[in-house]
Protein backbone atom coordinates (compact mmCIF):
# COMPACT_ATOMS: atom_id res chain seq x y z
CA UNK A 1 0.00 0.00 0.00
CA UNK A 2 3.03 2.79 0.95
CA UNK A 3 4.88 1.79 -2.44
CA UNK A 4 1.59 2.50 -4.20
CA UNK A 5 1.05 5.54 -2.42
CA UNK A 6 4.63 6.69 -3.03
CA UNK A 7 4.44 5.90 -6.79
CA UNK A 8 1.17 7.75 -7.53
CA UNK A 9 3.00 10.59 -5.44
CA UNK A 10 5.80 10.83 -7.72
CA UNK A 11 4.17 10.29 -10.81
CA UNK A 12 1.57 13.30 -9.83
CA UNK A 13 4.83 15.50 -8.84
CA UNK A 14 6.14 14.66 -12.15
CA UNK A 15 3.30 15.59 -13.92
CA UNK A 16 2.54 18.55 -11.94
CA UNK A 17 6.15 19.72 -12.95
CA UNK A 18 5.92 19.11 -16.38
CA UNK A 19 2.74 21.13 -16.51
CA UNK A 20 4.68 23.86 -14.88
CA UNK A 21 7.10 23.89 -17.31
CA UNK A 22 4.83 23.93 -20.16
CA UNK A 23 2.87 26.79 -19.06
CA UNK A 24 5.87 28.66 -18.87
CA UNK A 25 7.09 28.07 -21.82
CA UNK A 26 4.28 29.07 -23.80
CA UNK A 27 3.53 32.35 -20.73
CA UNK A 28 7.17 33.53 -22.30
CA UNK A 29 6.66 32.77 -26.05
CA UNK A 30 3.50 35.06 -25.71
CA UNK A 31 5.07 37.74 -23.57
CA UNK A 32 8.62 37.92 -25.64
CA UNK A 33 8.13 40.84 -28.62
CA UNK A 34 9.38 39.53 -31.92
CA UNK A 35 12.03 42.35 -31.74
CA UNK A 36 13.57 43.32 -28.49
CA UNK A 37 14.26 46.77 -28.44
CA UNK A 38 17.70 48.02 -27.26
CA UNK A 39 17.71 51.42 -25.12
CA UNK A 40 19.17 54.99 -25.47
CA UNK A 41 20.87 53.98 -22.14
CA UNK A 42 23.85 51.92 -23.67
CA UNK A 43 25.27 54.86 -25.20
CA UNK A 44 28.24 56.67 -23.84
CA UNK A 45 29.46 59.77 -25.83
CA UNK A 46 31.53 62.93 -25.58
CA UNK A 47 29.98 66.75 -25.01
CA UNK A 48 31.30 69.60 -26.73
CA UNK A 49 33.94 70.10 -24.21
CA UNK A 50 35.37 66.50 -24.90
CA UNK A 51 33.78 65.29 -21.54
CA UNK A 52 32.06 62.16 -21.39
CA UNK A 53 28.29 61.64 -21.30
CA UNK A 54 26.15 58.36 -20.63
CA UNK A 55 22.94 58.12 -21.42
CA UNK A 56 22.32 55.84 -18.55
CA UNK A 57 22.02 59.18 -16.42
CA UNK A 58 19.31 60.18 -17.54
CA UNK A 59 16.86 57.24 -16.75
CA UNK A 60 13.59 57.94 -15.59
CA UNK A 61 13.57 61.27 -17.63
CA UNK A 62 11.78 61.99 -20.64
CA UNK A 63 14.55 62.96 -23.47
CA UNK A 64 14.46 64.87 -26.53
CA UNK A 65 17.49 64.23 -28.86
CA UNK A 66 17.92 66.51 -31.75
CA UNK A 67 20.72 67.05 -34.91
CA UNK A 68 21.72 70.95 -34.92
CA UNK A 69 23.36 73.39 -36.96
CA UNK A 70 24.45 76.64 -36.65
CA UNK A 71 23.91 77.75 -40.53
CA UNK A 72 21.03 76.56 -41.31
CA UNK A 73 17.01 77.94 -41.86
CA UNK A 74 16.02 76.28 -38.94
CA UNK A 75 19.01 77.98 -36.37
CA UNK A 76 16.15 79.86 -34.68
CA UNK A 77 14.95 76.90 -33.20
CA UNK A 78 17.81 76.78 -30.56
CA UNK A 79 16.02 79.16 -28.94
CA UNK A 80 12.96 77.35 -29.04
CA UNK A 81 14.41 74.22 -27.34
CA UNK A 82 16.57 76.35 -24.91
CA UNK A 83 12.99 77.55 -23.90
CA UNK A 84 11.01 74.45 -23.26
CA UNK A 85 14.56 73.11 -21.58
CA UNK A 86 14.06 76.04 -18.93
CA UNK A 87 10.52 75.02 -18.35
CA UNK A 88 10.48 71.50 -18.23
CA UNK A 89 14.08 70.79 -16.80
CA UNK A 90 12.91 70.40 -13.52
CA UNK A 91 9.93 68.04 -14.31
CA UNK A 92 12.15 65.02 -15.69
CA UNK A 93 13.09 66.51 -18.92
CA UNK A 94 16.34 66.88 -21.00
CA UNK A 95 17.29 68.08 -24.09
CA UNK A 96 20.87 66.33 -25.81
CA UNK A 97 21.79 68.10 -29.18
CA UNK A 98 23.70 66.51 -31.43
CA UNK A 99 25.60 69.13 -34.15
CA UNK A 100 26.06 67.50 -37.52
CA UNK A 101 26.83 68.89 -41.23
CA UNK A 102 25.17 66.13 -42.90
CA UNK A 103 22.84 69.01 -44.26
CA UNK A 104 24.51 71.59 -47.26
CA UNK A 105 27.69 71.85 -44.98
CA UNK A 106 25.41 73.81 -42.62
CA UNK A 107 27.12 72.70 -39.61
CA UNK A 108 30.96 73.65 -40.96
CA UNK A 109 32.14 75.10 -36.80
CA UNK A 110 34.75 72.75 -34.67
CA UNK A 111 33.55 71.90 -31.17
CA UNK A 112 34.95 74.99 -29.61
CA UNK A 113 33.23 77.31 -32.03
CA UNK A 114 29.83 75.75 -31.93
CA UNK A 115 29.66 75.75 -28.11
CA UNK A 116 30.80 79.29 -28.74
CA UNK A 117 28.03 79.90 -31.33
CA UNK A 118 25.18 78.45 -29.03
CA UNK A 119 25.83 80.24 -26.38
CA UNK A 120 26.33 83.75 -27.62
CA UNK A 121 23.30 83.41 -29.80
CA UNK A 122 21.05 81.50 -27.66
CA UNK A 123 22.33 80.97 -24.44
CA UNK A 124 21.60 77.38 -24.75
CA UNK A 125 22.33 75.51 -21.24
CA UNK A 126 21.56 71.64 -22.48
CA UNK A 127 23.17 69.40 -22.93
CA UNK A 128 25.39 70.03 -26.40
CA UNK A 129 27.47 66.71 -28.03
CA UNK A 130 30.70 66.46 -30.15
CA UNK A 131 29.93 67.13 -33.49
CA UNK A 132 28.51 63.75 -35.52
CA UNK A 133 27.26 62.26 -38.89
CA UNK A 134 23.41 61.50 -38.58
CA UNK A 135 23.27 59.23 -41.82
CA UNK A 136 25.29 57.74 -44.69
CA UNK A 137 27.72 55.24 -43.93
CA UNK A 138 29.41 57.05 -41.22
CA UNK A 139 26.10 57.17 -38.87
CA UNK A 140 26.89 57.78 -35.32
CA UNK A 141 25.52 54.73 -33.60
CA UNK A 142 23.00 56.74 -31.60
CA UNK A 143 21.46 57.36 -34.56
CA UNK A 144 21.51 53.79 -35.96
CA UNK A 145 19.88 53.32 -32.59
CA UNK A 146 16.64 56.16 -33.64
CA UNK A 147 16.40 55.28 -37.24
CA UNK A 148 15.90 51.98 -37.02
CA UNK A 149 13.65 49.60 -35.96
CA UNK A 150 15.16 47.00 -35.61
CA UNK A 151 17.21 48.67 -33.33
CA UNK A 152 14.42 50.76 -31.56
CA UNK A 153 11.59 48.72 -31.87
CA UNK A 154 9.32 51.43 -33.16
CA UNK A 155 9.76 52.55 -35.93
CA UNK A 156 12.49 53.33 -39.34
CA UNK A 157 12.91 56.82 -40.15
CA UNK A 158 15.67 58.96 -41.93
CA UNK A 159 16.99 61.93 -40.73
CA UNK A 160 15.75 64.75 -42.95
CA UNK A 161 17.21 67.48 -41.99
CA UNK A 162 18.61 70.11 -39.63
CA UNK A 163 16.40 69.79 -36.28
CA UNK A 164 14.69 66.43 -36.22
CA UNK A 165 13.79 65.63 -32.78
CA UNK A 166 13.71 62.03 -31.61
CA UNK A 167 11.39 61.84 -28.20
CA UNK A 168 12.54 59.12 -25.99
CA UNK A 169 10.22 57.94 -22.72
CA UNK A 170 11.35 57.29 -19.53
CA UNK A 171 12.72 54.03 -20.08
CA UNK A 172 15.15 54.77 -22.37
CA UNK A 173 12.94 53.64 -25.64
CA UNK A 174 11.75 55.24 -28.64
CA UNK A 175 8.46 56.93 -28.20
CA UNK A 176 8.05 59.66 -31.02
CA UNK A 177 9.68 61.33 -34.28
CA UNK A 178 9.10 64.98 -35.01
CA UNK A 179 10.16 66.00 -38.58
CA UNK A 180 12.74 69.39 -38.92
CA UNK A 181 10.08 72.10 -39.40
CA UNK A 182 7.75 71.39 -36.35
CA UNK A 183 9.23 73.60 -33.66
CA UNK A 184 9.99 72.58 -30.20
CA UNK A 185 7.16 74.90 -28.50
CA UNK A 186 4.64 73.07 -31.10
CA UNK A 187 1.58 71.15 -28.80
CA UNK A 188 2.65 67.92 -30.36
CA UNK A 189 5.62 68.07 -28.39
CA UNK A 190 4.79 69.91 -25.39
CA UNK A 191 1.72 67.68 -25.01
CA UNK A 192 4.01 64.36 -25.05
CA UNK A 193 6.30 66.39 -22.35
CA UNK A 194 3.46 66.74 -20.37
CA UNK A 195 1.70 63.72 -20.61
CA UNK A 196 -0.86 64.39 -22.42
Amino acid sequence: MKKSLLLFLAITSLWSCQNQAQNKTSTQSKSETPMSAETIYQFKVEDLDGNAFDFSTLKGKKILVVNTASECGLTPQYEQLQAIYEKYKDKNFVIVGFPANNFGSQEPGTNAQIATFCQKNYGVSFPMMSKISVKGKDMHAVYQFLTQKAKNGLQDSDVEWNFQKYLINENGELAKVVLPRVLPTDAEITNWIEGK
